[in-house]
């Protein structure tokens, strides 16, 4: 960032930087106009905030200050979570981890600053990891695994009570899945923010457990029910793939039995249940197996590939969907209050 190599870049690579900042401007007022015509019918368009950036980001580039970074530049220790349901060595996600000392003693300026730009584009938007604002794992980045980190504070509420003060309310969901402590729940209903509740998550060796509010007679009206998430698999893809006799007996005595149309039996369940909000994949909307899968944490190849194409969506979906929408009271100008 030394001022005279900037300068040289910048004349340099003058005629990419038009061509970017082009395509930003005309991305932003599009984007702006859809997001104009979809509240105009009465649809807020949900976005999603990573807790963490990755170290070749603008953002990483620019404020060096608030990442722990070593006099090179690179990454000392890095971001990641500890063994859990999705891998046996924990996930090594490898982003720079913040220097919290450093963001609160600047009133969390980059923050507020990226929770504005946010909201500027979307209604309401999910924070994901959202744990990691009470601990988080710390993994030394010459670890090849997550297996040897170890927890460390969060900022907790001051980072949000920064950001509201400047923001107002924000209109946020938490992303509270993985291993989460009284703390971390603590927190969450401190802050008001809704959680998130995955209907794939209830069945199995914790179908039973008390505590597990995976369960959908336990989602609390101040939640959000899914049929499961971008990193889960599909529902028809978890049923016929993964999941055990004993699950398929247990969820038969939810949606009735049969495979044919499992993904809308689960879809039923969750717009039956007690939470406020319920998001569904588009894929399990269209009833599609495994190969439609978005995302499997833990691996970095074949995610995020999946698209549908014109003509997926036809009129009997549509049909459908509303129908189960008005029955469940869900209907847009029905919300339950």
């Amino acid at each position: 960032r030394e001022p005279e190599a900037i300068g040289r870049a910048a004349r340099m690579l003058a005629g990419e930087i038009e061509f970017r900042e082009f395509e930003q401007f005309v991305f932003d007022r599009q984007w702006g106009a859809l997001r104009g015509y979809a509240n105009s019918r009465g649809i807020r368009v949900v976005g999603d905030i990573p807790i963490f950036v990755a170290h070749d980001s603008a953002d990483v580039w620019a404020h060096p200050e608030i990442f722990e970074l070593d006099e090179a530049g690179n990454p000392t220790v890095v971001s990641g979570v500890p063994p859990d349901y999705f891998s046996e060595t924990g996930q090594r996600w490898g982003n720079p981890l913040y220097r919290w000392d450093v963001l609160e003693r600047d009133g969390y300026r980059w923050w507020v600053d990226r929770f504005r730009r946010t909201l500027e584009m979307v209604d309401v938007a999910r924070i994901d990891h959202f744990r990691g604002f009470e601990s988080y794992w710390e993994v030394p980045a010459a670890e090849e695994t997550a297996l040897h980190g170890h927890w460390l504070p969060g900022p907790g509420a001051k980072l949000f009570d920064a950001v509201e003060r400047e923001l107002g309310p924000l209109p946020l969901i938490a992303e509270d899945l993985g291993i989460i402590t009284p703390e971390v729940e603590r927190l969450r209903d401190e802050l008001g923010f809704p959680g998130m509740r995955v209907l794939q998550f209830a069945f199995g060796s914790d179908a039973d457990d008390a505590e597990n509010p995976h369960r959908p007679e336990r989602y609390s009206s101040d939640s959000v029910a899914y049929t499961g998430t971008h990193d889960n698999n599909t529902a028809l893809g978890w049923y016929r793939d993964e999941a055990s006799a004993e699950t398929k007996a247990e969820l038969a005595e939810l949606t009735g039995p049969g495979t044919d149309d499992v993904a809308w039996g689960m879809i039923r369940v969750v717009l039956e249940s007690n939470a406020d909000l319920a998001v569904i994949p588009l894929q399990d909307v269209l009833g599609l197996g495994s190969a439609a899968r978005m995302n499997t944490p833990g691996s970095i190849v074949d995610n995020w590939l999946w698209r549908f194409r014109e003509g997926d969506l036809t009129p009997a979906h549509a049909a459908r969907l509303r129908d189960l929408t008005a029955k469940t009271g869900r209907l847009h100008g029905q919300e339950r209050r």
